[in-house]
């Protein structure tokens, strides 16, 4: 009798599980952006929320929770309950994390339910900066080691990893200055703190529309229709060309061990959200690429992303760890 009893119970508590799944939802959810509000990732994380929400049927709080080239909230969202209503508004930095030392999580623990878009870089400079091209902005930087100061987010950011890049086309010695994300390094920037600031974009195009700041290059083998009056990298680092295409993308992530009820449901509504108009719209207005790919496509492409990356710090010198030490295998 007892062991019917407990067959009887477990029957009611699968059948219980699924009820919970299959209601998800049933009340709001936390997106915790890895980056500072303003930046890139917040921006992207923003325009996809509202329609995300309207596909749940429940409100999504954002919570920018920065530090640790987004390694603080990757962790956060790594210790949250595996229940689906903690989510990561995440950019590519994780993938890097273990190479450069700063983590041992990287996106292998997580479950991509959208990669929303990648985006083109840029190198930026203020507006009143004696710096016309990307050429004298080099020239400048080779004829005085060290005293040029770059605008950065950290080991494993964008422009830490785009300054490993250029370090192995050219003399690169500058001194790196950390900030909290993209957003605060761009604002300080333009304060004169740091004489320029490799970025994204979506982050920087706004500023460079308004007249606030000057892109020198972008880092692609040809111009984008963003800022197509600005020169590829590659015209005055040619020895760029063989790590392009290279960029930041942004996406969606919960953890591995969630229900996959509660992950189709979350793909369902991020699927909407990468179709809405405002997110489009913001898309193409910052120069990012759409590509609104989910579970073992966006796996691929993550994947991927970490191989080509990771092996071009190993060669540059940047990288703290070997990728072939982690199982990254050489692409």
């Amino acid at each position: 009798m007892f062991r019917k009893f407990i067959t009887a119970s477990a029957v009611i508590a699968m059948m219980t599980g699924a009820s919970f799944a299959a209601d998800f939802p049933e009340r709001e959810l936390l997106g915790v952006v890895m980056w500072g509000a303003g930046g890139a990732t917040d921006t992207v994380a923003r325009a996809a929320n509202p329609a995300a929400e309207e596909a749940l049927g429940k409100s999504i709080v954002v919570l920018n929770k920065s530090g640790g080239a987004g390694a603080i909230s990757t962790a956060y969202v790594n210790a949250a309950p595996s229940d689906g209503y903690t989510f990561l508004y995440g950019a590519e930095n994780p993938q890097l994390h273990p190479i450069m030392g700063v983590s041992q999580l990287d996106y292998s623990s997580f479950y991509p339910v959208n990669i929303l878009g990648r985006g083109v870089a840029v190198i930026v400079v203020p507006a009143g900066s004696k710096y016309q091209t990307m050429a004298e902005l080099m020239d400048d930087i080779a004829a005085n080691p060290g005293q040029v100061k770059m605008g950065s987010t950290g080991p494993g950011g964008l422009p830490s990893t785009i300054g490993a890049l250029i370090k192995n086309s050219a003399d690169f010695d500058v001194t790196a200055i950390p900030f909290d994300g993209e957003g605060p390094g761009l604002t300080a920037m333009l304060g004169n703190e740091v004489d320029f600031m490799p970025s994204g974009i979506s982050a920087a195009a706004e500023q460079i529309k308004a007249g606030n700041m000057r892109a020198l290059a972008v880092v692609n083998g040809t111009s984008v229709d963003t800022l197509p009056d600005v020169p590829p990298i590659t015209e005055a680092l040619p020895g760029m060309e063989k790590f392009l295409p290279w960029g930041p993308f942004y996406g969606v992530f919960v953890k591995n061990d969630v229900p996959d009820d509660v992950k189709a449901s979350l793909v369902s509504a991020f699927d909407t959200a990468a179709k809405s108009e405002a997110f489009t719209t913001l898309m193409a207005n910052k120069g990012n690429i759409i590509m609104n790919i989910s579970g073992d496509e966006a796996s691929s492409f993550v994947m991927k992303w970490q191989q080509v990356t990771a092996w071009a710090l190993q060669d540059t010198g940047a990288a703290k760890v070997n990728p072939e030490e982690l199982g990254i295998m050489r692409p």
